[in-house]
């Protein structure tokens, strides 16, 4: 339709609608899907035709002046849409790693939610930015990001057998890799200087296979009585009698402590907290309810915590380095090698060999850590296991005391396989 663009007409025309302005050539405005109008300016050049957007909502005097202005432009022999174009190649390539970062962050991880959004965060804080968010992105080269993950492999770890930081070298390296390539997604010009291979750590050192043996959960048990804080203590008991993941056991609320039937209380992990993104149901034990306790009155909402349950227990370095040097210390005055380096997710792992060992099914065992079945199985098999699931783990607590104290003499406790 063609007739001059006024704000009587603009506010005529029905969704889905256009109208042409017969006073400037070119000046189009748009209906819509949404009710909302859309002006643009259409044009010729070099016998191409070209769209250039002016602007949506707005008013139609300000619109027919922007298609003007480029008429004006066309008219002289300019381009509007390459020097729109120009301008936003610049304007990217004036952008610096810090910037990216930055959308990254709030569109891409933030924006979507993700559970390790605070942690790629901190990564990219402590480690990148100090040496290259400055930098224009378009001009950090891969010699320099090689450089910086070498930098960070090579600094001193006491969490790695090799004491060195490859893995975190490698962690950085995936959380800088998606944010690049985030860039590119929105720069046609931009291409991302990480390539494959420039990992420092395989699939095979990255999967760890330790398992603490029963003299080491003796150490580890006993040395827990002489330290602090009490939460700490509590939760790394915790996660050895539930074979939870360590943000299960040390954010756990009291909301998610609560009857899962009439009869037997369970933990409801949020599924918000779950990789599987599946609801993970944990019964309590008599050896777990001694742990988490009664809640007091007034208290916070987190079960472990050291300012009355409303922040959860946050130091955990701290507290490891405590606990490992009091169980090498006890080794030593028995006249013992140092404890193998550990952390406490090789105690879930620990856990769940442990409920192999006193003969819970390996189906029943996987429910347990909250791992979702595979194939059709996972589909339709609705059950909870709830009754299951609590024997399993009352089979665990009875194994690990067995542990802490072992049989007199030679007498030997024996565990029936479970059908």
């Amino acid at each position: 339709m063609q007739k001059t663009i006024t704000k009587r007409a603009v506010d005529a025309l029905k969704r889905g609608e256009s109208l042409a302005d017969t006073e400037l050539p070119g000046f189009i405005v748009r209906r819509l899907p949404s009710g909302r109008l859309s002006y643009g300016y259409r044009y010729t050049k070099d016998g191409r035709r070209h769209w250039l957007a002016i602007g949506v909502g707005i008013a139609p005097e300000a619109a027919r002046k922007a298609a003007k202005a480029h008429a004006g432009k066309v008219a002289t022999d300019g381009n509007p849409v390459s020097e729109r174009q120009e301008r936003r190649r610049r304007a990217l390539a004036a952008l610096t790693l810090n910037q990216v970062l930055d959308g990254f962050i709030e569109g891409r991880v933030r924006g979507r939610g993700l559970r390790t959004a605070a942690e790629m965060a901190s990564l990219l804080d402590r480690h990148v930015r100090p040496r290259l968010g400055t930098r224009p992105v378009n001009e950090i080269r891969r010699r320099e990001i090689v450089e910086l993950l070498d930098q960070i492999a090579n600094a001193k770890s006491t969490r790695s057998h090799d004491g060195k930081s490859r893995r975190v070298a490698d962690k950085v390296l995936g959380v800088l890799r998606s944010a690049l390539n985030w860039h590119a997604t929105r720069d046609d010009e931009f291409r991302s200087p990480i390539v494959p291979g420039m990992g420092h750590t395989s699939i095979s050192e990255i999967a760890r296979d330790r398992v603490l043996a029963d003299d080491e959960i003796r150490y580890v048990w006993r040395a827990l009585d002489s330290c602090t804080p009490v939460a700490f203590v509590r939760i790394v008991r915790a996660l050895l009698l539930s074979a939870a993941r360590l943000s299960e056991i040390s954010r756990l609320q009291w909301p998610e402590v609560e009857p899962s039937t009439k009869l037997d209380r369970a933990l409801l992990i949020a599924t918000d907290r779950v990789k599987t993104k599946v609801e993970h149901v944990i019964p309590i034990t008599p050896a777990l309810a001694a742990l988490i306790g009664e809640r007091a009155e007034d208290s916070g909402d987190f079960v472990f915590s050291t300012d009355g349950g409303f922040k959860p227990f946050s130091g955990f370095s701290k507290a490891k380095r405590q606990l490992d040097q009091t169980i090498n210390h006890r080794r030593a005055a028995d006249r013992q090698e140092p404890m193998t380096p550990w952390r406490l997710h090789d105690l879930r792992r620990t856990a769940r060999s442990l409920m192999s060992r006193a003969g819970v099914a390996s189906d029943i065992a996987e429910r347990v850590l909250g791992h979702t079945m595979p194939g059709v199985r996972g589909v339709y098999d609705r059950y909870a296991y709830l009754a299951e699931k609590r024997a399993a783990l009352e089979r665990l607590g009875a194994l690990v005391e067995t542990i802490l104290i072992p049989p007199s003499g030679n007498v030997v406790a024996l565990h029936s396989r479970q059908a």
